[in-house]
């Protein structure tokens, strides 16, 4: 079976982007796993409540076929959190889908792995599309693009398409 990681902040992830690829997944037989800073519930900034039950520095990359960082404002303390960094560049090293959504394409960059890369994110405040160019990716405004084994969405519009996208990916 395969298995997808999705990770999520303590506090004020994007509930929608969170459950919908969670449900799509898991409708197609896929285990998720939530992981975070710590082991424990987690809560949505619209109310959602999910239990992760691997805190991020326990993570085993090489049991997933897939890491997924969700978005929302809480998705800002992974912006430079070494673990998150990490997590990313063995994802990428081992081959892994690495995906992203929202505001948590900016983690991927700060983590160095979106060099040459196409990529999206949420961009309405105009900043977050900076932080991708600087960091050596190629910002490309669609809801969800896809370069290689990276796959990144710009928001909770885009959350559906994400988690089929990512489903797609995880059959091929």
């Amino acid at each position: 079976m395969k298995k997808v990681l999705l990770i999520i902040a303590q506090q004020d992830y994007q509930d929608h982007e969170c459950g919908a690829p969670k449900k799509i997944l898991e409708d197609a037989g896929i285990e998720v796993v939530i992981a975070s800073k710590q082991i424990g519930v987690c809560h949505g900034a619209f109310g959602a409540e999910v239990e992760a039950t691997v805190a991020i520095a326990e993570v085993n990359v090489s049991d997933f076929d897939a890491i997924i960082f969700i978005g929302g404002a809480g998705a800002v303390g992974y912006q430079h959190d070494v673990q998150a960094h990490l997590t990313a560049q063995e994802a990428i090293n081992r081959g892994k889908i690495l995906g992203a959504i929202c505001i948590a394409p900016t983690i991927l960059a700060y983590a160095g792995v979106l060099e040459g890369k196409k990529v999206t994110v949420w961009n309405q405040d105009g900043k977050q599309a900076e932080i991708l160019t600087k960091n050596g990716a190629e910002f490309v405004d669609e809801m969800v693009v896809v370069d290689g084994k990276i796959v990144t969405a710009n928001g909770p519009p885009a959350a559906e398409a994400f988690g089929k996208k990512i489903l797609e990916m995880l059959k091929e």
